[in-house]
């Protein structure tokens, strides 16, 4: 049995190596992918005024004033107030341009403006592959859950390759613990460094006793990671053999192409409007901070939260509710903490695996375990070179030492 351990844990490590350094290392970086980016890009995140949180402009306004100067540019997204001295970043898409049935290519789905006097700021293509300081943390972000790989015959084929790489990458978190404990007699050698050692035997103290004494983590983070790639085609099936799970405003409905938008025929201040009172019924007191309309399905989000706590920093996350798009007519809600088991479960995915779910220090966390996963590639593809090296050499000695006996004979 344990040979067959052995092999599945080096060509699974093999095969997912490079993978998870890169998304390691990037999951280090992005863990502050926010802050690091307005220190990269004022001109997207100060806005040039001076004014208050009470001299701002509604962000339902924000997004009429864009859609009026650009008739090609529906705003998706956008935050109903923000905090003092920061700008509005709205999320913008193509309308369809009349000429082609396809959507206009804007060049740009980012637009920063500043709250208090409306002017642009900036704007950028979120995503873009690209290293200038703009493009440079979006960039790093896409990278670590899809490598940049394109789409290709209708599917997200670099989602599909990270959520491989995570359902194997759970399979040897398995293996690897296995093997770490060979016998009860030695376990105190599975938690020990050769710190004065070095060299090799450090290394692979480094790969085994780093592993165990992080493992919980190393599981959370693979486990999380086929949630957060494959949830629908992997983790919410899983799930639901265990657990009755509720269907999301989302689940009802067909994504439409890309060309195919459904046109809202409700404004954004009417949805605005009834997300305040169905708020007010239900006895929430926090204010509808964020409004966006998803064309592909039909429906309007509201997210209600405090300016500045858009991510949803602590807990599960914030409450939404959903409307229809075409009558304001209520879709749904999403409340954090509600709901089965497997629903809870569900809503704590991306909260574990960003380390938000506890704040600052779940975020301190997540960047360390980030470059611990990192660290943990790159010693255990060591491992394998300096054992391939060995056995190298070892099947030229038996030819090395016939060849010797060989010559000893025809001498003697």
């Amino acid at each position: 049995m344990r040979p067959v351990l052995v092999l599945l844990h080096r060509w699974f490590g093999l095969a997912a190596a490079i993978f998870l350094f890169i998304a390691g290392a990037t999951g280090a970086v992005i863990s502050w992918d926010h802050e690091l980016d307005a220190w990269l890009n004022p001109q997207l995140f100060d806005a040039r005024s001076a004014g208050d949180a009470g001299a701002q402009m509604f962000g339902v306004d924000l997004a009429r004033q864009v859609e009026r100067a650009d008739p090609r540019v529906r705003v998706g997204y956008v935050l109903t107030a923000v905090e003092p001295g920061h700008t509005s970043l709205l999320q913008v898409e193509g309308r369809i341009d009349p000429a082609t049935g396809k959507p206009f290519e804007l060049g740009f789905n980012q637009i920063a403006l500043d709250p208090v006097t409306g002017r642009e700021q900036g704007r950028r293509l979120w995503g873009e592959i690209g290293l200038n300081r703009e493009n440079l943390l979006p960039f790093l972000y896409k990278l670590h859950y899809t490598m940049h790989i394109p789409e290709g015959w209708g599917i997200e084929l670099g989602v599909w390759l990270m959520g491989i790489i995570a359902v194997v990458w759970v399979a040897d978190c398995l293996i690897a613990l296995w093997l770490s404990f060979p016998n009860w007699r030695s376990w105190r050698k599975s938690f020990a460094f050769r710190w004065r050692q070095g060299g090799h035997k450090l290394n692979f103290d480094l790969h085994r006793s780093g592993a165990v004494w992080v493992w919980l983590l190393l599981l959370l983070l693979a486990v999380t990671s086929v949630s957060m790639n494959l949830n629908r085609q992997v983790m919410r099936p899983l799930v639901e053999a265990l657990s009755t799970l509720t269907p999301s405003a989302f689940d009802s409905r067909q994504q439409r192409p890309p060309e195919r938008p459904i046109e809202a025929q409700v404004s954004r201040e009417q949805v605005m409007a009834l997300a305040r009172a169905e708020a007010r019924r239900r006895g929430w007191t926090l204010p509808a901070g964020g409004v966006f309309y998803s064309s592909a399905f039909g429906l309007y989000g509201v997210g209600f939260f405090e300016a500045g706590n858009d991510h949803g920093d602590g807990g599960l996350g914030n409450n939404w509710l959903y409307f229809d798009g075409k009558d304001g007519s209520a879709a749904g809600a999403s409340i954090p903490g509600t709901g089965s088991a497997g629903d809870i479960f569900l809503q704590a995915q991306f909260p574990l695996h960003s380390g938000r779910i506890i704040g600052m220090p779940g975020r301190i966390m997540i960047s360390v375990m980030g470059a611990l996963v990192a660290m943990l590639s790159v010693t255990g593809l060591l491992i394998w070179l300096r054992k391939r090296r060995a056995r190298a050499v070892a099947a030229r000695t038996p030819r090395a030492s016939g060849n010797a006996d060989m010559s000893s004979q025809s001498l003697g």
